[in-house]
C-alpha cells in the first residue's frame, strides 16, 4: 500500500482518488469546500462528458448518472447570415451519447463514494506548507487545483501557451423550459463571425433537467457585455438579448425560459494555459500537476472535462505501473508527456478554433451540410480530436479529403 493526497476534489482529482483507493493505496483528499457547500453553491463549469469520458468513469463504477441525465445525441453546427437567416446548417448524430452532470450534483456524490471506501477527506484550503507536510508523509502529492498559492507553483510553459490573455469573454446560464431541438438532442454550436460562439446542450443540475447555455464573446465586440450585470434576473435577461440579436432560432427556442436556480450563472475570462508539471516546493521535494492545475483549455471546444478525464485515467494507469518504485521528477515529467501525447492534439484544435477559421476550416465546415460523412465524422471527433488531424489542420491535407469524399 502506498500512500497519496490530493489537493483538489474535482473531476480528475476525485476520478485518481477513487482510482488510487480501489487499487488498495491509501489516500487523503484536500479541498476546500464540503459537499453540501459545492451543492448549494454557484455552477463551476459547462462539462459535457463524451463517451471515452463516460466509459472511464464506469470503468471505476462512478457513472451513477447516464439513466437519468438526459442524453446528448447529436451535434450541430450553424453560421448566422448578416440578414438573421443560417447561412450554414448541419448536424450529425453522435455514435454513442455523451452527458452533462452539473458538477454540483456530480462531485458531492463522488466526495461521499469517497469517504465510503476508506478515503480521508481534509477540508481546508491548502497552501504551500500544508504540500510540504504532506509531501513529507506521502509517496506522491498530486495538485488538481489551479487556483490560489498553489497553483502559482506551476509554471506556465510558453511554448505551449501561444495566449497570454483571455480570448473569450465567458458565461453559463442553466435555464430550463428551453423548447427542445427537432430530431434528436445535440450540443448546438453557432459561430457567429466577428462577434464569437454560442452554444447550448442538455444537462442534469440540482433541480433536475435543464440546458445549459453557453456565450462566448470576443473581447471588446458586442457580446463581451457582462461588467454591468448585477443580478441572476439580469444575466439570464442579457443571455436572451444576445440571442435575440444574433441567433433568432435560438431566441425562439429560449424566449420562455427560466433559470435553474439563482446559482446557475457564471460570468468570467481566463487565458488559456499550459504549465509545466512538476513543481518544486521551497524543500526542493517535487509535487505533480494533473488536470486544471496544467491544462486549462478554453471552453470552446468542450474539452475541459473530457481533458480531466482522459488525463487522470492515464495517471491512474502510470502510478500503478510504477510499482514500489519511486515517484521521481523524470516518472512525474513522464507521466504527464503521455497525457500531453494526447492533450496537445486537442489543445491545438482548441486554440485554433479561438482565431478566425482559415479558409479551408471553412470550407470544410461549409461542405459538411452536403456531405454527411463528413459531418458524422466532425460531430464524432469531439471524442477524440485527434482524428481531425491533419485534415483539420493541414489546407492540403483537406483538399484532399474532400476530393476523395465529392468522388465517393
Amino acid at each position: 500500500m502506498r500512500k497519496f493526497t490530493i489537493v483538489g476534489g474535482g473531476q480528475s482529482g476525485l476520478m485518481l482518488a477513487i482510482g488510487l483507493l480501489k487499487a488498495g493505496h491509501q489516500v487523503r483528499v484536500v479541498q476546500n469546500r464540503t459537499a453540501e457547500e459545492i451543492e448549494k453553491g454557484r455552477v463551476l463549469s459547462s462539462q459535457c462528458m463524451f463517451h471515452t469520458s463516460v466509459q472511464n468513469e464506469r470503468d471505476l463504477g462512478i457513472d451513477f448518472w447516464s439513466g437519468s441525465c438526459p442524453p446528448v445525441q447529436g451535434i450541430g453546427f450553424t453560421v448566422p447570415a448578416p440578414d438573421g437567416t443560417k447561412a450554414l446548417a448541419w448536424s450529425a448524430r453522435l455514435d454513442d451519447n455523451a452527458y452533462a452532470v452539473d458538477q454540483r450534483v456530480k462531485m458531492p456524490v463522488w466526495l461521499s463514494e469517497f469517504e465510503k471506501l476508506g478515503g480521508k477527506l481534509v477540508i481546508k484550503d491548502a497552501g504551500v506548507s500544508d504540500l510540504e507536510l504532506y509531501a513529507r508523509e506521502d509517496d506522491l502529492v498530486i495538485v488538481a487545483s489551479g487556483k490560489g498559492e498553489i497553483g502559482a507553483l506551476f509554471e506556465r510553459d510558453a511554448e505551449k501557451s501561444p495566449y497570454d490573455k483571455p480570448m473569450r469573454a465567458l458565461a453559463l446560464t442553466y435555464v430550463k423550459n428551453m423548447v427542445p431541438r427537432p430530431d434528436y438532442s445535440a450540443v448546438n454550436f453557432n459561430l457567429i463571425p466577428g462577434v464569437g460562439e454560442y452554444f447550448v446542450f442538455p444537462s442534469l443540475t440540482t433541480t433536475g433537467p435543464c440546458e445549459i447555455m453557453v456565450l462566448e464573446g470576443i473581447p471588446g465586440g458586442p457580446m463581451d457585455c457582462w461588467g454591468d450585470v448585477k443580478t441572476p434576473a439580469q444575466h439570464l435577461a442579457r443571455s436572451k438579448e444576445i440571442l435575440k440579436t444574433f441567433l433568432p432560432w435560438e431566441y425562439e427556442r429560449s424566449k420562455d425560459c427560466e433559470l435553474t436556480d439563482d446559482n446557475g450563472i457564471l460570468a468570467g475570462r481566463f487565458a488559456p494555459t499550459i504549465r509545466k508539471p512538476v513543481a518544486t516546493l521551497p524543500s526542493g521535494r517535487k509535487v505533480l500537476g494533473v488536470g486544471d492545475a496544467v491544462c486549462l483549455n478554453d471552453p470552446i471546444t468542450g474539452q475541459g472535462s473530457n481533458n480531466a478525464s482522459k488525463g487522470a485515467t492515464i495517471y491512474l494507469k502510470s502510478i500503478l505501473a510504477r510499482g514500489d518504485q519511486p515517484f521521481d521528477q523524470a516518472w512525474m515529467q513522464g507521466t504527464f508527456d503521455q497525457f500531453w501525447d494526447y492533450a496537445s492534439w486537442v489543445v491545438g484544435w482548441t486554440n485554433a478554433m479561438l482565431l478566425p477559421p482559415a479558409p479551408h476550416v471553412l470550407e470544410l465546415m461549409g461542405n459538411a451540410q452536403g456531405l454527411p460523412t463528413l459531418a458524422h465524422r466532425i460531430a464524432n471527433g469531439f471524442n477524440d480530436p485527434r482524428d481531425y488531424f491533419p485534415w483539420f489542420a493541414d489546407p492540403a491535407a483537406a483538399h484532399i479529403y474532400l476530393d476523395e469524399l465529392r468522388a465517393a
